[in-house]
Order: C-alpha cells, then structure tokens, then sequence
C-alpha cells in the first residue's frame, strides 16, 4: 500500500507527544480501509456427491460451493431440486444417480454415481428394472465348482466326477458350441434365448429319441455320455418364474417306489410353454444353488440311461443332475 503525500505531510508535521501519535495512527488506519478490497472472496463452482443408504432409502447430500441451484435425476424416473434429499426406491436395482450443480451465472457441473439398491436373488438374476435388454447368462468352462450328480436327495457326487473336468462339453464331449449359448432373464418375466448360428443347444440323446427321433441332433453324443448339440425354437412370449423357498417333488430312480425326490426350501426356476434354461431335458424346472451379480450355479436334471428306467414307466425318471454354473455376460 502505497501511503499518500497528503499523510505523510502530517506526519512530518506531528509532534512527539502521545495525542499526535495517536491521532497518525488513527489517520492511518482511516487511509487503509478506505483502499482495501473489502468484497467477499468467490470461490469457483465445484460439486461432489455424498450418500448414504438403508434398504431402499437414500440419503443424497450435494457438497457445492457458489452454486445457486441443485438438481437430482434419481435413475428410477424421479427427481429434485433440492440440495440435499432423501429418496425411496420403489424397486431394488442398479440406478445411474446425476447430479447437477449450477451458479448464478448458469454455469453447471454434473456428477454421477452408481448405486446398488437391495440387491436380491431375483434383481441379480434378471438385473433389476433398469437393466432394458434384462441380464443374460452363458454356461461357465471353467466348471471348478461344477459336478455330475446322482438324482438323489443329497444330489451325491457320480463317479467322482467333482468337479468336472474344465471345457468337458468341448473335449472329450466334443459339443464346445454349446458354451456360446446364452439365456436372458428380463424384470418383467420375459425370457429369451440365443443358440447362435447353429440354433442348437445342450441337450439329451434320449429326450431327443423320444420327441423327434433324434432328427434334431447336430453333434454327440460321445464318451459314453448322452449329452448332444440339438436344434431348438423356443416359444414366442416365453416367460419364467423365480420362486423362492419352494418345495418341488423331481421324477426320480431314487424315488421309488413314489417315483419322486422332494427338495424343499428351494429356490427354482420354471418355463412357460418349452422354455428351459441351459440344458434341455424331460425336467425342465432348474434348482438354483446360488446367483451372484456374476455367476449362478444351476441344478439341472438329467436321464442320463435308459437302464435305469423301470418296465411300463408312465414317465421318465431321472437318474442323474448336472450341477453347473453360469457366468453373466458383461
């Protein structure tokens, strides 16, 4: 600060004694605040998003600086203007939360964040309300948690065969096609199915002897194994049904003499019309093990003899399970 002539005159002027002095200082500190920049520092617009999450309930915080304005795009639909709201989410699912900042003079900053509201079996089978294209499912090569079973209660492991060898459908069953499968499960029930160029999926040589005469088989089966690459259409509209905690009685050898095997307190998936999930056989219904937001790993039912079968049988019954797992397709 550069002291005016004016000032310095009086003080060269001024006398030694405490009243001048006094009086300097106080004319001083006059010339100082009358050249000082007294406005309020504006510090430039910045956003970032702050929340907190209790079931379907969300607690939105906004941290701005010289915003003037605030708005919310919730992922579901809904929004808000306010700086820091609470939302409740009619569904659970994955929602793209945005927010936007703006300042007094229209300029605006957005942030995102994604959130994972009350992620139940049934959002991470199908990928909840906001997935548009559902979420879809290919069987898993790797099979490090995957066995043969017997049709049993228990569904014991067969011939040791735990876990199954990794790409045992490729070699030495010589249908490796069968893993580019896929199978999509929609929010509103819908399902639908992509058995590539070949239009063929995993299935049974004796499902396929006894529905078509085995005029729809492409390839298998092999290594003493009744599993093949059949051509299939699945039903227009087809549609699937997720029910948890279900009590489902399965065609069994190990059955009889009732010719059934109880599971209860399961979780199952079933089919409208010829809908199935990753392999085709009599039984159609699938006993979901466990899903993740990445795997699922299925209990897939299985006539894998007809020795089995006992004289004027009214239906099959199956003899084994296919214990599989199934990746979700990113």
């Amino acid at each position: 600060m550069q002291i005016p002539k004016r000032v310095l005159t009086s003080l060269l002027r001024a006398k030694r004694s405490l009243p001048y002095l006094m009086g300097a200082f106080l004319l001083l500190w006059s010339v100082s605040c009358e050249t000082n920049d007294d406005s309020e520092t504006v510090f430039p617009l910045t956003a970032e998003i702050f929340n907190t999450v209790d079931g379907k309930k969300v607690a939105f915080q906004g941290l701005t600086h010289s915003a003037s304005s605030w708005s919310w795009d919730f992922g579901d639909g809904n929004t808000s203007s306010e700086q820091n709201p609470v939302h409740v989410y009619q569904d659970g699912g994955y929602y793209d939360v945005v927010f936007t900042a703006t300042d007094a003079s229209g300029n605006a900053i957005t942030k995102e964040v994604k959130l994972a509201i009350d992620l139940t079996p049934y959002i991470l089978l199908t990928g909840g309300p906001t997935a548009a294209n559902g979420k879809t499912w290919k069987l898993d090569p790797a099979h490090s948690e995957d066995w043969f079973a017997n049709s049993d209660a228990d569904l014991s492991v067969f011939d040791g065969l735990k876990p199954l060898p990794t790409g045992v459908f490729g070699n030495p069953l010589g249908i490796s096609e069968v893993y580019d499968d896929t199978f999509t499960f929609h929010f509103d029930g819908n399902y639908d199915m992509d058995l590539q160029a070949d239009g063929g999926g995993l299935s049974n040589v004796f499902y396929q002897l006894a529905t078509s005469g085995g005029a729809d088989i492409l390839a298998g089966p092999n290594a003493g194994f009744p599993f093949v690459n059949a051509t299939f259409n699945l039903d227009a509209d087809a549609t699937f049904t997720f029910t948890e905690n279900d009590n489902i009685s399965v065609a069994s050898v190990y059955g009889l003499p009732t010719g059934f095997v109880d599971y209860n307190d399961v979780t199952t998936l079933s089919f409208s019309g010829n809908g199935y999930v990753g392999y085709r056989d009599f039984e159609t219904r699938a006993i979901v093990r466990n899903v993740s937001d990445t795997s699922m790993q299925l209990v897939l039912f299985v006539l894998a003899s007809a020795d089995f079968m006992p004289p004027n049988t009214p239906i099959p019954l199956n003899t084994h399970a296919l214990v599989l797992t199934f990746k979700a397709v990113q």
